[in-house]
């Protein structure tokens, strides 16, 4: 029942073990901060890149990042292009996100383009609502469409 015998370890060949010491450990991806557009701060023009940003003050231009946080006290004029926008501010102009979260504090006068759409209680949205297809649904929808006659 305990006998080592007869259970027989997988054999590794020695190139092997030297590739597995080779490689350092990797260690683990460390979080990017957010960058910061503190309360007082006035920012005229775009802001583009991957990251994620945090606003607090007053953004006068289009912004293009990968997460927007806007808090309570920010306010952006101008459009938005997110992949995660959490809105607590204000925003004047048109918003393009697949996630879009707008607290109760948010107020938004703009059309909103998103994939996903949460809103809370006591949240201001003056606009429209436009929901994007999701990548693998526009394929789908376009498979099954009828086809058009070209009859004379």
């Amino acid at each position: 029942m305990f006998d080592k015998s007869s259970k027989t370890s997988p054999q590794r060949r020695p190139d092997e073990d030297q590739a597995l010491r080779a490689q350092p450990p990797q260690p683990a991806p460390k979080p990017k901060p957010a960058s910061l557009i503190g309360p007082g701060l006035c920012v005229q023009g775009d802001i583009a890149g991957e990251a994620e940003v945090q606003i607090d003050g007053l953004v006068r231009g289009d912004i293009r990042v990968g997460k927007l946080s806007l808090g309570p006290q920010g306010r952006i004029e101008g459009s938005v292009v997110a992949v995660i926008a959490e809105i607590r501010g204000h925003v004047k102009g048109p918003m393009k996100a697949r996630q879009v979260r707008l607290y109760g504090t948010a107020h938004i006068e703009g059309d909103i383009a998103h994939e996903q759409l949460a809103m809370e209680t006591g949240a201001v949205f003056e606009g429209r609502s436009v929901r994007l297809a999701k990548p693998g649904e526009a394929e789908a929808q376009a498979g099954t469409a009828p086809a058009a006659s070209t009859a004379a």
